[in-house]
């Protein structure tokens, strides 16, 4: 049974709450903000709760199905990781607190920076940026802060390969620097002689994703690296996709200066609107010093009888505060919770599996798809999403028509080195079940777009929406629960 919008169920005087009679002088509403009408349903408390849960139930999340979406790590966020961020020791500690009342939430940053260091192989982490974008512009400034103290101000350029993922320009533009694009060679990596050709004096560094967009581990990374460095130029290694790096690769060793964390996609904490995110940013001797702060130090180490004390500093050189207090405290207990649940072992488990699911649904997809770097890949690969006997059918179709099946579509149109582009990403806590599930309809899509394509081009046909111009959408958003009486 179909739901009634909750306006076709509304009768004058009906109410939803009974609220107590006041104990308190009443004071007269100031005329200026009043209105006469104020068009909203009378409706019981009951008829809300099952307006919104019903709402609810039309959202998509990873708690309800697979949710392969390239770049994102869309990946399970483990119950217990939530039971301990809603401790009352964590969820009820006042950001102001002094340190003295803290040591519990000090403890805990301290060991997760520790380990964010180890995982990735850096000298220190801050913790303070907020997301992945914000780690980002910290690393970047950090850079710029390097080469300013030193009297370098010529450096104006960052590097950055067209793998790359699409906030690395606009952070290096927010940032000051140029941002100078690099081609790739037909096999996905950066162009070692173009990138030879781009290193003068005037390069501040380099930005770069590993593996990349395409999901490939750059075969010459360390020729990349060497290069940028003999130029005097850093290394910034975009790490959001560390799914495919934890406990095989350490990016500080391969000779990375610095490289953001995603706490909200490597380490399981909340993504999107389940938020908010976390974009710790690690770095080697050199940028040590300026790092955003506060950061988290041992100020005296611990007897059998009492606990280490600690407290919180800025470091020599900082770049400055990012946010308030701590950056997102509950996410930076989540992925304490993560790393220490899993242990040495199960971090590399959890990159093993990822990068197995990832090749497994690419060899099995490679005969009824195009996958133009069609190599071993990391956590994830992209294909193309169109067939040259049927030119009128596109990644958005197929993207569309698998939502018939129950699936949340693939990241569409990135990267954009690839035409048609759908990459795909299951993470590592999908089971072979599931992944084959996703096969099967994956090419079942592909066979109807050759036997009766306009199935493709009207999808969705099963979801509460059907297709949208979603360009008019975008632009002319409609934010009302009577659909109907706006003739959308």
């Amino acid at each position: 049974m179909t739901e009634p919008l909750i306006y076709d169920i509304s009768v004058p005087g009906r109410c939803g709450v009974s609220l107590p009679d006041v104990d308190v002088p009443e004071t007269a509403l100031p005329a200026d903000l009043l209105r006469e009408n104020l068009d909203l349903p009378e409706v019981s408390e009951l008829q809300v709760i099952r307006h919104f849960v019903n709402l609810s139930h039309l959202n998509y999340s990873i708690d309800q199905g697979f949710y392969p979406l390239g770049s994102c790590t869309m990946k399970y966020n483990p119950k217990l990781n939530e039971d301990m961020a809603r401790l009352p020791g964590m969820a009820q500690l006042h950001p102001l607190h002094d340190d003295e009342g803290a040591q519990g939430a000090l403890a805990l940053m301290y060991d997760l920076q520790t380990w964010l260091a180890e995982i990735a192989g850096f000298k220190a982490v801050s913790l303070a940026p907020a997301a992945g974008a914000q780690g980002e512009f910290a690393g970047i400034l950090m850079i710029r802060k390097y080469h300013l103290d030193r009297g370098d101000t010529k450096r104006t350029k960052i590097l950055i390969p067209n793998s790359a993922h699409g906030t690395n320009p606009a952070t290096v533009t927010m940032a000051g620097f140029t941002a100078v694009e690099l081609p790739s060679d037909e096999n996905g990596d950066v162009d070692l002689e173009a990138l030879k050709a781009a290193c003068d004096d005037t390069v501040a560094g380099m930005m770069i994703t590993v593996p990349n967009t395409l999901g490939l581990f750059e075969s010459h990374i360390i020729d990349v690296i060497d290069t940028i460095h003999g130029c005097g130029g850093l290394m910034y290694m975009d790490g959001a996709n560390m799914n495919a790096l934890m406990g095989v690769v350490k990016p500080g060793e391969l000779g990375f200066d610095v490289m953001h964390y995603n706490l909200h996609k490597t380490f399981s904490t909340p993504h999107g609107g389940g938020g908010p995110g976390s974009g710790p940013v690690g770095v080697n001797e050199k940028l040590e010093p300026y790092l955003p702060g506060p950061i988290v130090v041992k100020l005296e180490e611990g007897t059998d009888d009492e606990a280490p004390l600690y407290g919180r500093r800025m470091p020599e050189k900082s770049i400055g505060r990012l946010k308030a207090f701590q950056g997102n405290f509950g996410m930076h207990v989540r992925a304490y919770t993560y790393i220490r649940s899993n242990g040495d072992q199960g971090i590399r488990d959890i990159t093993r599996h990822a990068v197995l699911n990832a090749n497994y649904i690419r060899v099995k997809l490679q005969d009824a798809y195009h996958i133009p770097y069609n190599r071993y890949c990391g956590h994830e690969f992209v294909l193309e999403g169109r067939f040259e006997d049927v030119p009128d059918v596109h990644a958005l179709d197929i993207s569309k028509r698998l939502m018939d099946y129950g699936i949340h579509p693939p990241t569409n149109y990135f990267p954009l080195i690839v035409h048609e582009a759908l990459m795909i990403e299951p993470t590592e806590t999908e089971d072979k079940q599931t992944l084959d599930e996703f096969i099967d309809a994956m090419k079942k899509i592909a066979a109807e777009a050759h036997d009766n394509p306009d199935l493709l081009k009207t999808a969705p046909h099963t979801t509460p929406v059907s297709r949208l111009d979603e360009v008019r959408a975008a632009k002319q958003l409609v934010l009302c629960c009577r659909p109907v009486e706006v003739g959308v």
